[in-house]
């Protein structure tokens, strides 16, 4: 087991994690980046990306993380391919235990975990993923202009996502297993009145199908939750819209989290109820949830750890702490 001292250690390695990783290392703070079970996060499992900004041309995912990650062990991030499997945050430097039985000692940590979208668990949903299956109508609606498509939900995700879409395809199902939805009325009421959106009531998708090459969606098959009857909704697109589960189980009963699990950070900045502790991108963002809002909160997660680490230098008290926490640790090793 080796136990190592950082001034700042970045949980995470999606867009969040990486961007903070590229101001901390410019800032010469030596961050130390754990990756995690998913290095690169969401996108690696996504496909075409055409909405960040500084590429003309469709771009990859995984491509995309992978040069996120180069250019922050460019400027000059420690990366560690492990699994933060325990934190403790009740006094600094905070103790991170690892899979690996590695422990960190970090002046600062950037927690940047992300969140995952729920999915149905059918096999066939996985294997159309990124081949006209969805969890994210804001990234990838635009490739559906003119098409027909189901989203599958009926909470305010599914009817926002829902409602977005109607101005990119031609017609949208919303296919709901009750009937009735859990949205806010107001969302409901304009769900009802969009003249190109439908709704499938006590329906629950059983099939996504499809083929080709390049692989395509063209139809759901939909059991009605009733009677047990299966019919085939034609669907160019099926956008899974049952939530998001944020990564905080490692934090809880030591940060405070809102509705859904979400990380509560002080509005306007990254800073939880923890000095010294940030959250940044889908761990702590239950509105935008993407890449590039991840990683514009990496980058303010970064600019406030660089802040709050230059002032606690300053304080005689922290820092005689910091060194007896330094010489218990050569000791150790």
């Amino acid at each position: 087991m080796a136990q190592t001292h950082a001034k700042l250690v970045i949980i995470g390695s999606g867009p969040a994690g990486y961007t903070a990783a590229i101001y901390a290392a410019r800032a010469m703070l030596e961050p130390v980046l754990i990756s995690g079970l998913q290095p690169g996060g969401q996108l690696t499992i996504t496909t075409d990306v055409e909405n960040y900004p500084g590429f003309a041309d469709v771009i990859q995912g995984p491509w995309l993380m992978d040069q996120m990650r180069a250019q922050a062990e460019h400027v000059g991030t420690r990366m560690v391919s492990d699994y933060v499997s325990k934190v403790d945050l009740s006094a600094r430097p905070f103790r991170l235990e690892c899979d690996s039985g590695d422990v960190w000692l970090a002046d600062a940590l950037v927690i940047a975990t992300g969140a995952q979208a729920k999915w149905l668990g059918l096999p066939s949903e996985e294997a159309f993923q990124g081949a006209g299956v969805s969890a994210c109508a804001t990234c990838d609606g635009f490739f559906f202009r003119g098409k027909e498509v189901v989203v599958v939900g009926g909470g305010n995700t599914a009817v926002e996502e829902a409602l977005y879409l109607a101005n990119l395809a031609a017609k949208v199902t919303l296919v709901h297993r009750r009937d009735g939805l859990r949205a806010e009325k107001i969302l409901q009421d304009r769900l009802f009145a969009h003249p190109k959106i439908a709704v499938r009531w006590n329906a629950a998708v059983e099939e996504i199908c499809g083929g080709g090459t390049p692989r395509a969606v063209t139809h759901v098959r939909l059991k009605d939750t009733t009677t047990g009857a299966v019919d085939e909704l034609r669907a160019d697109g099926v956008f899974i819209a049952i939530g998001h589960k944020p990564a905080t189980e490692l934090f809880a009963g030591q940060l405070p989290t809102k509705q859904g699990g979400y990380l509560v950070v002080e509005p306007g900045t990254t800073r939880t109820a923890i000095p010294g502790v940030f959250a940044a991108g889908d761990v702590a963002d239950d509105v935008y949830r993407q890449a590039v809002t991840a990683a514009g909160l990496g980058c303010m997660a970064a600019l406030e750890a660089e802040k709050f680490l230059a002032e606690h230098a300053s304080d005689p008290a922290v820092r005689a702490e910091e060194r007896k926490h330094e010489q218990m640790i050569g000791a150790w090793e």
